[in-house]
């Protein structure tokens, strides 16, 4: 069974429109594809007919891959979200103990994720280590870099 994963409105439109582009269009390219390499003779020694079998290929898993995550994709009504504490959606200003410097994250789900929009994952090692945590406290996060100290300023929307 697949994980649920929880998405904005704008986020799981985002993830529809592109498995549908990947039905529609991306299908009709690689088909394309497939029929013009298919004309240039003998499909034992075609190059590019080999090639275009495995983009179609790797177009049908992709599509496949979208699909159940779309399929267990839910919306989360942002009115709802409890901002006593860090949860998915949340905006978290933090400060990093060590070097003081300040920084505002909002917590998304892994497709969604964008560092130069300073959204993060909630799979990442900051938005673990961020989670469930209330103004004031600090959390520990353990990073590829080593151990970051970052004390939760404040949690919004």
């Amino acid at each position: 069974m697949s994980e649920i994963s929880y998405y904005t409105e704008k986020g799981l439109n985002k993830l529809k429109e592109e498995l549908s582009w990947l039905k529609s269009k991306g299908r009709s390219d690689i088909a394309k594809q497939i029929a013009e390499a298919r004309d240039k003779g003998d499909l034992s020694e075609n190059a590019e007919y080999d090639a275009a079998k495995d983009a179609q290929g790797l177009l049908e898993l992709k599509i496949a891959k979208l699909g159940t995550v779309v399929g267990n994709a839910r919306v989360i009504d942002e009115s709802k979200i409890d901002t006593s504490k860090v949860s998915i959606l949340s905006k978290v200003k933090i400060k990093n103990i060590k070097n003081g410097m300040e920084i505002t994250y909002t917590i998304v789900s892994e497709e969604e994720a964008d560092l130069k929009a300073q959204k993060i994952s909630v799979k990442s090692p900051i938005g673990q280590g961020l989670l469930g945590k209330k103004v004031g406290e600090k959390a520990v996060v353990t990073a590829p870099g080593g151990k970051l100290q970052f004390k939760i300023l404040n949690i919004g929307m």
